[in-house]
């Protein structure tokens, strides 16, 4: 049987740096002008309608429940759901806290997902990724699964220009659903990791990384490969997980622990920029570009290390071909939800007829709650009720109506306890809040 390389010898094939220089910008410009920010990916964008992505600077559990909402009410994550993050090397301390996404996994019933590394280190067999999972804590907050445990299984995607299938851990077939739960950060091969790198070489089995990282070279080992077709095989590999899940995925990216180097690393530098925040979105391409957005957008000094080490190693490529094979848009609309505003790179679509949903009283409650809300002026509304999944409980009302308060009165049909999310539609209007029903 082939030794697998070790980390550092995997580490130290990462392609060198370039040394090219980088343009920022004021915060303040990109949450204005989310696509046109100065870095080298901006003169490559191609006019197309724009994908939502939600934003909050609230990093905390509370904070991560609000952004899901936003998202699982305009596609439901069915049946059995996998959260899929990274587990960390042994050493590194800059994976996602398991107290912060704690509330989530257990509302949603997750089982976190992984699989084994395609170097040596603390996860590169199935016994000792388990006890990471351990060690780490997120076997205390959830079930665990090594999905390449017995081996792996073929994903199609043959409009691929690298790869033509792409090679995952075969328990990947015995979930319904995926929420890629990303830590944004950089990393030493790939430029940056977010939820294109989660959910391509992340959900790819130790054989199936090889196969990315040498664009379908080898599935024994991880050398030889050039960099753009790595970047590439990335794209095309997350482009066949979310055509096998038929797009029952969600996407979530924590931008905290901001260090140049990935979760794999067992000694990763310590980060010098701030925490930005939490952003989530139905379009991982958008998702992950607004990630870079913020980054350059970010201090030009603490920002530095992490913007060369994305542009050394090409990194907004893997976007660009993102884009090119119809996985999503480099184009979106930032909707900052602590302001509950829409910006996007023309015009402030916030809520200009200042409709408002009201939060539900009481709040927990247990047999009912009134739900309230504003119009200013005449709307189309449609108020809606939706289980944690995004599965639609109950339609309370879809129907035109006059300004003023409106409010109606909802019972839930269900004998447990439960968390809801109301939403309300009002023209182009849209809010979401939630409601604990206690038995």
């Amino acid at each position: 049987m082939k030794k697998k390389p070790s980390r550092r010898t995997f580490l130290k094939h990462a392609t060198t740096a370039l040394g090219a220089a980088a343009v920022s910008s004021p915060l303040a410009e990109i949450f204005a002008k989310p696509s046109l920010s100065a870095h080298p990916f901006s003169s490559v964008n191609t006019p197309q309608t724009p994908s939502q992505v939600f934003f909050t600077k609230d990093i905390s559990a509370q904070g991560l429940l609000d952004i899901y909402s936003r998202l699982v009410v305009n596609r439901a994550l069915p049946g059995k759901v996998a959260v899929k993050l990274h587990s960390g090397e042994p050493g590194g301390h800059y994976f996602p806290n398991p107290n912060l996404i704690k509330d989530l996994v257990q509302s949603i019933n997750g089982t976190i997902v992984e699989c084994n590394t395609a170097y040596g280190g603390g996860r590169s067999s199935t016994s000792a990724h388990k006890q990471v999972m351990i060690d780490h804590g997120f076997a205390a907050i959830a079930p665990t699964d090594i999905m390449d445990e017995e081996g792996h299984i073929s994903l199609p995607f043959p409009n691929g220009r690298c790869i033509k299938e792409d090679f995952v851990g075969s328990h990947f077939a015995n979930y319904d659903s995926f929420l890629i739960l990303s830590h944004f950060k950089g990393h030493a091969m790939g430029g940056f990791g977010g939820a294109i790198k989660n959910m391509s070489i992340g959900i790819a089995s130790s054989a199936g990384k090889c196969w990315i990282h040498t664009a379908g070279s080898s599935m024994t080992s991880p050398w030889g490969g050039a960099q753009d077709p790595f970047l590439e095989s990335m794209a095309e590999a997350a482009g066949a997980v979310i055509n096998a899940l038929d797009n029952r995925i969600l996407y979530i990216n924590l931008m905290n622990n901001l260090s140049v180097d990935c979760d794999c690393s067992s000694r990763p530098a310590p980060p010098r920029l701030e925490d930005i925040g939490i952003l989530a979105s139905l379009d991982p391409v958008a998702l992950d570009k607004a990630c870079l957005d913020l980054i350059y957008a970010a201090d030009p000094q603490k920002s530095a290390a992490l913007r060369q080490r994305i542009e050394s190693r090409n990194g907004f490529h893997t976007l660009e071909h993102a884009e090119a094979i119809g996985l999503g848009s480099l184009q979106y609309e930032l909707i900052d939800i602590d302001a509950s505003s829409v910006r996007d790179a023309s015009v402030n679509q916030g809520n200009p007829a200042g409709f408002t949903l009201n939060p539900a009283y009481p709040n927990p409650f247990n047999s009912s709650t009134t739900i309230s809300y504003d119009l200013t002026s005449p709307a189309h509304v449609e108020l809606s009720i939706y289980n944690l999944k995004g599965q639609l409980v109950d339609c309370i009302c879809r129907e035109t109506q006059i300004a003023g308060r409106h409010s109606y009165r909802w019972s839930p049909a269900s004998e447990s306890t439960s968390v809801y999310l109301i939403k309300l539609t009002a023209n182009n209007f849209t809010d979401v809040r939630r409601c604990a029903y206690l038995r």
